[in-house]
């Protein structure tokens, strides 16, 4: 079973079987989730107020926003791609030479972004 992020409607559910005192196993088992899901779920989510699908569905987008993100552009590469554009390589051509030099391996439409 592979891994998908928790829809606002399953949060919902999830708040409304908790205030009925349904179990964690049966919530699972009503969205198809594994217990270990639903149990994280409500351990990240709940507040003070406990479990409230539009606070945990906002805690969620939180934690997404935050996360530490690979950074590859730096500005020493990006300086590196102007240069080269400036000198009328084309994106496929830079993008070659850069992965053919160990600096980076990027797609060229990344290349076309960079520059904007």
């Amino acid at each position: 079973m592979s891994y998908t992020h928790l829809c606002p409607e399953e949060r919902y559910y999830i708040e409304i079987e908790l205030k009925k005192g349904t179990s964690q196993n049966k919530i699972a088992e009503a969205l198809e989730r594994s217990q270990s899901n639903i149990s994280r779920e409500i351990k990240r989510n709940t507040g003070q107020r406990g479990y409230r699908h539009k606070q945990a569905e906002d805690f969620a987008q939180e934690r997404h926003k935050n996360k530490p993100k690979e950074v590859k552009l730096t500005d020493e590469i990006k300086g590196i791609v102007n240069v080269r554009i400036e000198d009328d390589w084309s994106p496929e051509q830079i993008a070659g030479r850069l992965k053919q030099e160990g600096i980076i391996s990027l797609h060229p439409l990344k290349i076309l972004e960079t520059e904007l």
